[in-house]
């Protein structure tokens, strides 16, 4: 859950940001053009404060930036992913948003590059929104997901109601806003909000093996294609084959385009630029 602040410097689209206050309640690694993102605050079930919005929102721009990188993987530290804001840092005066990618670092503006959602034991509240902020998802068996918000006279404020009932269908989503109930990862892989359900403890493992098949892919490729799947919620009819032309256009005009047709008449990997 996210609550938004108007009291942050200008030109911040008037998000909270401060100097973080803990570099190591956010960890990140890179393995074979991935990079690894870790919520680092086990002993409060990863909950979001200020320092966790700074460090992920820091995170992306990294992914965003990097030639070498190609997918990100989102994980929490020890048993589960994120119980959502921290609300004793809330009441504290902190809010836990960074820049213009607002609550967590993540649901107003994720990145450009695909992100993979790994959770275990528990994505509920604000870290059900920031899985749902990524592109894939997923989950150990017994994991629980959910928005309980209502249940403390909350609203899920961080793109759960918005996202949620794109992911599910409506009466779904409806119930887990409404009753504030979590369900599982087997149902909610069931329903096409998980991707891949896997044993407990291997949620990273699983994460890494399908960025591992995305990042084989072109670069420029990757990213077009997440932008068009982003931005076509908003077109029309009418507009569709326009505004998708726009954005793959200069891809198929690519030396990677080259590249990957040349590679698969010579039955050979291909070798990407990212140009």
């Amino acid at each position: 859950m996210g609550v938004r602040w108007h009291g942050g410097p200008s030109g911040t689209g008037c998000a909270y940001t401060r100097p973080v206050t803990d570099p190591a309640a956010v960890l990140t690694d890179r393995r074979n053009g991935v990079l690894i993102v870790t919520i680092n605050r086990p002993e409060v079930r990863n909950a979001v404060n200020a320092a966790v919005a700074e460090g992920i929102g820091r995170a992306l721009d990294e992914l965003d930036r990097s030639d070498q990188l190609r997918v990100g993987v989102l994980a929490g530290a020890g048993p589960g992913f994120s119980s959502g804001m921290d609300l004793r840092a809330f009441v504290a005066g902190e809010r836990p948003y960074w820049g213009d990618r607002g609550f967590a670092g993540i649901c107003e503006r994720g990145s450009t590059k695909p992100l993979i959602a790994a959770i275990e034991g528990f994505a509920v509240a604000g870290g059900l929104e920031i899985a749902l902020a990524c592109d894939l998802i997923v989950a150990a068996r017994g994991a629980r997901l959910g928005i309980p918000e209502v249940k403390r006279g909350l609203a899920a404020g961080g793109g759960g109601l918005w996202r949620l009932p794109r992911r599910v269908p409506r009466l779904v989503a409806a119930e887990m806003a409404l009753t504030g109930d979590p369900i599982g990862a087997e149902r909610a892989h069931a329903l096409g909000l998980v991707n891949v359900l896997c044993e407990p403890q291997g949620a990273l493992e699983a994460a890494l093996e399908l960025a591992a098949r995305i990042a084989h892919n072109g670069p420029l490729a990757l990213v077009a294609s997440k932008r068009v799947l982003d931005e076509q919620q908003d077109w029309s009819l009418g507009e569709v084959w326009q505004r998708q032309r726009e954005i793959l256009e200069p891809v198929a005009r690519s030396e990677d385009a080259r590249e990957g047709a040349t590679a698969f008449t010579e039955k050979r990997e291909p070798n990407w630029t990212g140009r």
